[in-house]
């Protein structure tokens, strides 16, 4: 990780013309018309000039950078649908350079601080002994010694609720950690509905990150309505306003299939999903997306979806899939390019399809079949074009009944 440089004293140093303006005046024995109140504000005042710390992140996914320093990343999802899986990805993150699709960007270990305010003190030590270690040495070798030492691995369940905030921080200030990860930030409240109490804590966590140099992931269950997938609760609208990242994992059935995504971000998009299941020792391992009749182990909607028939094959026996070489094709027509907003919105409208997961699902398709070519334009944005070369024959999209059936 980079060398931090901080400013031994900040108000020395400011260069912005107003304070200096105000500086000269008051040597002068002249009123600046700025009070203590405004001096204090310009500190804060942004300029395309100013001198920031440039933006550090802990983590890629798919190439894509995520979980920066100094900011707060929410993650949600339903019960067992994956959530502590993915920490365990990230734990063993500090320790090794990739797991699964996972990539560390920063520094040759990093100190994680895990704050387990949910599940036994059993539990937690069946994660660290029976999926963290073992996956550690999965990926770095049987011979290589587990660094513990980097671990910081605390479960509070038992902890009065009104001393579990402030061990929290006093952990985060005597280990400095580089990751936090707050399993779950629900039992630091006492009302996750309470407006205050919320705006209060997600603030803290914000002070926090920024004064101590870390990432801090906030874990916290998806709202129990089937028609949304944000962060339950008060506590969970104020997290999604003020997270750098949110991500959710979802569990598909019959096959035990577990999806990760990016459901929201202020800087990289993350278009493509991490499948992922269990193998025979217990620890996860990349997969395929699901084949026919995969459903959300929450979704209650067994109706199949309204789909333009001018792009669905169908089979003799029942079965359907997309025409994803028509679909995109004619989604692509009188374009060179189109951003992944765009490509999302004209085949979502020509194919009549109501589910990103869906859509989602066709786009991964779509690119493993070689029709479509992915980059980058030169704001950073992600841009489609459909390629020359004749693409593969295309992998059957299936019936996929997911619990995200958002319109267009």
């Amino acid at each position: 990780m980079s060398e931090k440089v901080i400013d031994p004293n900040p108000e020395q140093t400011l260069t912005d013309p107003h304070v200096l303006v105000a500086e000269e005046l008051a040597l002068a024995g002249e009123a600046s018309g700025l009070n203590a109140m405004l001096l204090d504000l310009e500190k804060n005042r942004i300029t395309s000039t100013k001198e920031l710390p440039p933006m550090e992140f802990l983590f890629s996914l798919f190439d894509e950078p995520c979980f920066p320093l100094r900011e707060l990343v929410a993650f949600t999802g339903r019960a067992k649908s994956g959530k502590t899986f993915v920490m365990s990805m990230l734990m063993v993150l500090c320790a090794v350079t990739e797991v699964l699709s996972f990539r560390r960007l920063a520094g040759d270990r990093l100190r994680l601080l895990w704050y387990d305010t949910e599940q036994s003190d059993n539990s937690t030590q069946d994660i660290l002994r029976h999926r963290i270690i073992p996956l550690f040495h999965r990926v770095a070798g049987a011979d290589k010694r587990f660094p513990e030492d980097m671990f910081d691995i605390f479960n509070v369940r038992n902890v009065d609720r009104e001393k579990r905030e402030d061990y929290l921080f006093a952990a985060i200030e005597h280990y400095k950690p580089n990751l936090v990860i707050l399993d779950g930030i629900r039992d630091l409240v006492g009302d996750i509905n309470d407006g205050t109490v919320a705006q209060e804590l997600i603030e803290k966590l914000m002070k926090a990150a920024q004064q101590h140099d870390c990432c801090i992931v906030c874990v916290l269950h998806q709202n129990k309505s089937g028609d949304s997938r944000d962060p339950r609760g008060w506590l969970g609208t104020e997290l999604l306003n003020k997270a750098f990242d949110v991500f959710a994992t979802e569990k598909l059935m019959p096959h035990r299939i577990f999806k990760l995504e990016q459901l929201y971000t202020r800087k990289y998009d993350i278009e493509q999903l991490l499948w992922f299941e269990v193998d025979d020792e217990g620890l996860p391992v990349v997969c395929d997306a699901p084949p026919i009749m995969a459903f959300s182990m929450d979704s209650e909607d067994d109706v199949r979806p309204m789909l333009n028939d001018d792009y669905v094959i169908h089979h003799p026996d029942g079965r359907w899939e997309m025409d994803i070489v028509k679909l995109f094709t004619n989604a692509m027509a009188g374009y060179e390019t189109l951003t992944g907003e765009a490509l999302r919105y004209r085949v979502k409208l020509l194919g009549q399809i109501a589910t990103n997961n869906l859509y989602r699902n066709c786009l991964d398709k779509a690119m493993k079949t070689g029709l479509l070519d992915k980059r980058k334009d030169q704001s950073r944005h992600v841009i489609y074009a459909l390629k020359t070369a004749k693409p593969k024959r295309a992998v059957p999209v299936e019936r996929d009944m997911f619990n995200d059936a958002s319109p267009l």
